[in-house]
């Protein structure tokens, strides 16, 4: 085997550097080798990890992985992968770290004419969906982004549901149309209610929006009838990504009661290439918001905590060139932890997945530059939201790409995503 023994400098990520040349500001140093699915022209879909520049074929690089994951790389989703547990995800990630780290820059598999076999120009590849998604479950689970939309359609004194602070409020959503970034997004026709007095109209949504989120990929999973504990829930979540949960909200106001949202959300739901594993997250772990009153016993988590993640979203208008930056938000502000996501869904005995799919909800701050939806930048629309780039908007226009990025920020290195980026096309007619 090619590897070295992992040195004490593997387990202080600031110290870490590699063989692989990048700067700084680089989303995939040797820090945070994360995990996607991607194709080269002529050849099928495989797993793959990404550094500076370049995708790492993992298929080629056997001989420095697990024996446990030999053949699980070929296959053109991760989910054979995830189903293999924290210990086995960790191995792997500390092989790949030795590996590529500049202590090992002169093994025989680093030298420059090997490199090819197994290093990839991020621009010569087509990034996939990462996993078959079998089950997708949206949360609402930040109080920011609950209490301002409570504020605009219930009134400050009503602005949570009562259920709210005691469990995570979730939907389940639709596997089938969650796609990768890069995506388009074709704007909805459906039912809208325009007139109280009046029945609803079949015409297309004018109230088009992006919710900006944050998803974990469940790893191994449980048996049906068998739920996860919040002390288990640390293992089984395999990593984050991006998460962009488009939304039509003149179809929602109608549809949603009593069941909640359906075909407003199913129109699109659009995710970064990278998962980032809670590996390359710990070291941005940081106080969880105070949550009062005390959650029930299966939700309270000894080690419960957010993540510092800086988040934006910008949006260019068909006819800018300029990005306009409306929103700079962080995961940290999330009320309901990701583990408290987790337990609370099999709480029932629900049976999680290797590769389902669970969204954070709207990660909203406290202040209007930090909300996390054009329902909130302008306010239901009365409060039109003025473009850096020229103009304004009430909701998004056909045309308009949304760009989501994110990224943690160490001591010398930062650990990022990939962007997740879609833009709306016109409805049909």
């Amino acid at each position: 085997r090619e590897c070295v023994a992992p040195s004490a400098a593997l387990r202080d990520p600031s110290s870490l550097k590699s063989w692989v040349p990048y700067a700084e500001d680089c989303p995939f140093p040797i820090q945070n080798l994360p995990f996607g699915v991607f194709s080269t022209e002529g050849k099928e879909p495989r797993c793959g990890s990404a550094i500076g520049e370049y995708v790492i074929d993992l298929s080629k690089l056997e001989s420095v992985l697990p024996e446990e994951t030999k053949g699980v790389f070929n296959s053109g989703e991760l989910n054979g992968f995830m189903s293999m547990g924290n210990k086995i995800w960790s191995k792997t990630r500390l092989a790949l770290q030795t590996f590529f780290s500049k202590a090992n820059e002169s093994a025989p598999l680093a030298a420059k004419d090997k490199q090819t076999q197994y290093l990839i120009k991020m621009i010569d590849v087509t990034m996939h969906v990462p996993a078959r998604i079998g089950d997708y479950t949206d949360f609402y689970s930040s109080r920011n982004h609950a209490e301002n939309v409570g504020i605009m359609f219930r009134g400050k004194e009503n602005a949570l549901k009562p259920n709210w602070l005691h469990l995570p409020v979730g939907y389940h959503g639709r596997a089938s149309s969650i796609v990768i970034s890069g995506t388009d997004i074709r704007r909805p026709r459906g039912q809208i209610l325009q007139d109280n007095k009046m029945p609803p109209a079949f015409k297309r949504s004018e109230r088009m929006d992006f919710e900006l989120e944050m998803a974990f990929f469940v790893g191994p999973g449980n048996k049906l009838g068998d739920p996860i504990s919040i002390e288990e829930a640390h293992d089984n979540i395999f990593g984050l990504v991006l998460m962009n949960d488009w939304s039509a909200r003149d179809i929602q106001k109608w549809e949603y009661v009593p069941l909640g949202p359906f075909l407003a959300k199913n129109l699109g739901t659009t995710i970064s290439p990278w998962i980032v594993t809670m590996d390359a997250l710990n070291p941005f772990r940081t106080p969880n918001e105070p949550q009062e009153p005390t959650p029930l016993p299966y939700l309270q988590d000894p080690k419960l905590s957010a993540y510092d993640i800086k988040l934006q979203v910008g949006i260019t208008g068909s006819d800018s060139k300029q990005e306009s930056i409306v929103s700079n938000s962080n995961a940290k502000y999330l009320y309901w932890s990701f583990t408290q996501q987790l337990a609370h869904h099999s709480i029932s005995g629900c049976n999680m997945r290797p590769g389902d799919l669970l969204g954070s909800g709207t990660i909203s701050g406290k202040q209007a530059d930090e909300f996390g939806s054009m329902l909130e930048l302008s306010w239901n629309g009365k409060k039109p939201l003025k473009l850096s780039s020229g103009g304004s908007r009430n909701f998004l226009n056909d045309g308009d790409t949304v760009r989501i990025s994110g990224y943690a920020q160490g001591e010398g290195y930062r650990i990022g995503f990939g962007d997740c980026i879609g833009t709306v096309l016109p409805a049909h007619k």
